[in-house]
């Protein structure tokens, strides 16, 4: 993800990552520094230019600082507690049989009514319950980066000369930019038929954007209706909504209902996106309607 500015708006982007909960996590947060008599639209900074032990950055706030490693951490808690890769996650104690949901850590529940609330918004294309128990993984990385997001890194646009924050992991994103900052994000939607490709772009200042499908992560989406992998035609989806937990329940809903399957989106209204078939068709939503014709990959989508 990268950023335009005005012209007179000189910025400083601190990045730092880690990886968590098996994928790489990168937080930006975008410092105004001043006016400048240059043009500056800013570049992209890879994330390789950070690390888990970054070098001191002298233009970056202690606060900020503190506010990305808090938000590491929690990520890393939310790992320790829902992973299924861990014997000794809650999650994982709770599909062994020695565990309830009653006595693991109370976020388990909450998780748990939310994934029931997805399935049943969904109509069935999204379940947290066909893989032999209970398995929330497709709901729980979106879910954790939202709530550290907003727990740490959102109050740090109260803080003089942040401008802008975002989380990326994996390619879902959550992203705000300071009301008053002519700051916006933008964002790659990948092509799934053509790795390294992007097939369109998108700018928001305020917002979460979630990718699903084999672009990022490969054939891991399951029907959970037939706990088999989609058989719609649908290579990958992306899906733009105000909180990161529903564009990643909607971007698997979408996969899952298909490429010829647009009706679930009357019941996403507060969501906009595009769905991405294997014949290389594109139809995009918003707002609960379908807003163009079908068209092919390869051709200008904004």
């Amino acid at each position: 993800m990268t950023g335009a500015t005005t012209p007179l708006l000189k910025t400083h982007r601190l990045v730092r990552t880690a990886e968590i909960m098996g994928t790489v996590v990168s937080v930006h947060v975008i410092l105004d520094r001043g006016e400048d008599d240059g043009n500056l639209s800013e570049s992209p900074l890879p994330d390789s230019a950070a690390s888990d032990s970054p070098v001191p950055d002298p233009a970056a706030p202690d606060d900020a600082v503190a506010a990305i490693e808090r938000s590491f951490g929690e990520l890393r808690e939310m790992d320790r507690i829902f992973s299924t890769y861990r014997a000794d996650s809650d999650i994982s104690r709770i599909r062994a049989g020695s565990l309830t949901v009653e006595e693991a850590d109370p976020l388990v529940a909450l998780v748990r009514r939310a994934c029931d609330r997805a399935e049943v918004v969904t109509g069935g294309l999204f379940s947290a319950r066909w893989r032999g128990g209970f398995d929330p993984t497709g709901y729980v990385k979106g879910w954790a980066v939202e709530r550290a997001f907003n727990r740490w890194l959102r109050p740090l646009l109260g803080l003089d000369g942040v401008i802008a924050v975002g989380m990326n992991a994996g390619g879902d994103m959550q992203l705000a930019t300071r009301p008053d900052a002519d700051w916006r994000w933008r964002v790659g939607i990948a092509d799934p038929s053509r790795p390294g490709m992007l097939l369109a772009t998108t700018e928001l200042t305020d917002g979460a954007v979630a990718t699903s499908g084999t672009a990022e992560r490969g054939a891991h989406i399951r029907d959970p209706r037939s706990a088999k992998p989609p058989t719609t035609g649908a290579a990958g989806a992306t899906v733009i909504a105000d909180r990161l937990s529903d564009a990643d329940v909607w971007a698997t809903a979408a996969v899952v209902a298909g490429i010829n399957d647009l009706g679930w989106v009357a019941r996403a209204r507060h969501t906009s996106g595009l769905v991405v078939g294997y014949d290389g068709r594109i139809r995009r939503w918003a707002a609960g309607d379908e807003v163009d014709a079908v068209r092919k990959a390869g051709s200008a989508v904004s």
